[in-house]
């Protein structure tokens, strides 16, 4: 989707301008202030889990670029009426003409308008002052680094970090994607402990659609692989993470590219003109389920811990019973996966979900009896039903008329991505479509007729 055309004339799109500041300096005329050390703070200690070969300036800027984008896709709220914003940025960096030559500027904002649908015009100004070097101490990382991993607390990660690790142990290096550092006792002082910044945008109307997390993992993930020597960064969502979204976007917002191999693509060209170096983004369970990788992950081990992983989208408010966070289980992220739970032929614990009981015949039935009742929002629901038709349409989608075109079209732009032809494509998009649609069947068969799922779904 085009979107320009998805969202109107460029004209009537919200406008946001924002200068990032150092020190005591100002903002210009008319343009919204971000100051390093207040919007954007930098931790030290994490700093140094990047920098632990020695101080590259390049790569804190290339970490205040990512932190600016969150900022501005955050403070600029989209309209009610159409998806596209336009956003001006102007960013202080150490190696301006680097910044500004054509081949980083023009991958800069081809990755951004491709991932957020937005239209960005992103500057840049030499610093008042050099950043400060961290110091450089002794990191655990391995000699023959051979790909690195963004992980989270999600059960893709976790499964895929499994899956892999045991044959790579411990050239496999995790890449930490939130900003609390891990609990793990061995984690002391490893690389990429924690994402090294933090962004703390004006509170007011915060923007929630979030599609520059793509842009700050994905670049986060690729320094890693230029600072540990691998060149490879193994994505780790299944097929219905990473194509899903962009097979069967949400209403009449832009498709979400944000673990598509067109947006990695996309990524792997900025790299190159920032670094100078090639860095390969590979997707190990493109062709399989989220079922099908969980599997895989429990057969690989003798013990597979994820019960403790977390895939909610909610907020603690939405998602706590008596004081205690929950995951919701009914936003989209929950439903695929309790559907992939179920076939992967595993079980949960009651208490891990908020909605307890997805059969049940009316939906605020389903919630934990300690929930609150004024926390059953419409909100809450419409989330619910968009998420379980967002499956239901793409355990369809393979065998609709009206969606044939679009497939095709996935068809041939992942063949010319994937250097592989549209026949073998072809291929696998049906035998991953038919796998969803068998576990998607299965699970709504297992939570019977009168489930107020089952009634959402449309009738044939």
């Amino acid at each position: 989707m085009n979107a320009q055309n998805a969202s109107g004339h460029l004209d009537a799109w919200p406008m946001l301008r924002v200068d990032i500041l150092e020190g005591e300096s100002q903002a210009r005329f008319g343009w919204r202030e971000c100051r390093i050390g207040k919007h954007i703070t930098f931790s030290t200690q994490r700093l140094e889990s990047y920098c632990f070969a020695k101080w590259e300036p390049l790569v804190f800027d290339m970490l205040l670029l990512a932190a600016a984008v969150e900022f501005c896709d955050k403070t600029c709220r989209r309209s009610t009426v159409r998806w596209g914003r336009r956003i001006e940025c102007i960013v202080p960096v150490h190696d301006v003409a680097l910044w500004k030559s054509s081949p980083v500027n023009n991958a800069l904002h081809d990755v951004l308008q491709f991932l957020t649908g937005d239209q960005w015009t992103v500057a840049f100004k030499p610093r008042i002052q050099p950043a400060e070097p961290t110091r450089q101490g002794e990191l655990s990382l391995h000699n023959d680094v051979q790909a690195v991993i963004p992980y989270s607390d999600g059960l893709d990660s976790r499964a895929v970090a499994g899956i892999l690790g045991k044959d790579l142990a411990n050239r496999l290096v995790r890449v930490r994607l939130g900003t609390k550092k891990s609990t793990d006792p061995h984690a002391r002082r490893v690389p990429f402990a924690a994402v090294p910044y933090a962004v703390r945008p004006y509170k007011n109307n915060l923007e929630g659609s979030g599609r520059s997390r793509g842009f700050k993992f994905t670049l986060i993930g690729g320094m890693a692989a230029y600072l540990s020597g691998s060149r490879r960064v193994v994505m780790p969502e299944s097929a219905q993470g990473s194509l899903g979204p962009v097979l069967v976007p949400v209403g009449q917002a832009y498709e979400d590219y944000r673990n598509h191999p067109l947006f990695t693509d996309r990524m792997s060209a900025l790299l190159k003109a920032l670094l100078g170096q090639d860095i390969r983004f590979e997707y190990p369970r493109l062709w399989h389920t989220k079922g099908e990788t969980i599997a895989a992950y429990i057969a690989s081990q003798d013990q597979a811990p994820w019960l403790d992983t977390h895939s909610c989208w909610q907020q603690s408010r939405q998602a706590s019973v008596d004081g205690r966070k929950r995951q919701c289980g009914v936003c989209a992220a929950c439903l695929l996966r309790r559907m992939s739970v179920h076939a992967a032929g595993l079980i949960e614990p009651d208490d891990t979900y908020v909605w307890l009981d997805l059969s049940a015949s009316e939906f605020p039935e389903g919630a934990a009896a300690a929930f609150k009742p004024e926390h059953i929002t419409t909100a809450l629901k419409e989330y619910a039903i968009a998420g379980a038709l967002h499956l239901d349409h793409l355990a369809s989608l393979w065998h609709s008329p009206a969606n044939r075109e679009a497939v095709s079209h996935n068809i041939f732009l992942l063949a010319r991505s994937l250097d592989l032809s549209e026949e073998e494509i072809s291929s696998r998009f049906k035998r991953v479509l038919d796998q969803h649609e068998n576990e998607w069947r299965a699970y709504l068969d297992s939570l019977g007729p009168q489930s107020f799922i089952a009634q959402w779904m449309p009738r044939s």
